[in-house]
């Protein structure tokens, strides 16, 4: 399996991961999450906020990933370019919780650059 496809599993983890900051000790409310989530401030606040955004980025990736692979995309170029998208988004949740908003605007820049990247990967191909 392609590691861009592994890359696909990590960006699906990482937003459950990224609530876990948020839920740790914060008296989370099963019965009423979405309330809950209103209640929040600080830190917990800004993971809360970054794993909404993770689910936004997820699909525009995961489609990117698939039609790449699928259309025949160099399989190294696509892998690098998946790695730079997840490492992205782990600074991008980094520098969200710790408040820290011109570099989160920047990686999350580079997570969305590589997407890109990834989804026209297959017309670089016909270039060469």
């Amino acid at each position: 399996m392609p590691i861009a496809f592994w890359c696909v599993l990590a960006a699906g983890i990482l937003p459950v991961l990224t609530v876990a900051i948020a839920k740790w000790s914060a008296h989370y409310d099963n019965g009423e999450p979405r309330a809950w989530s209103q209640t929040l401030d600080g830190h917990r606040r800004r993971a809360y906020a970054a794993h909404q955004n993770g689910y936004e980025a997820f699909p525009f990736f995961a489609a990117a990933v698939f039609g790449a692979t699928l259309l025949k995309a160099p399989q190294a170029t696509v892998d690098a370019l998946a790695l730079a998208f997840i490492l992205a988004r782990i600074g991008y949740t980094a520098c969200y919780i710790a408040d820290w908003p011109t570099q989160r605007s920047l990686v999350w820049s580079a997570g969305w650059l590589a997407t890109v990247a990834i989804f026209t990967a297959p017309a670089w191909a016909l270039l060469r």
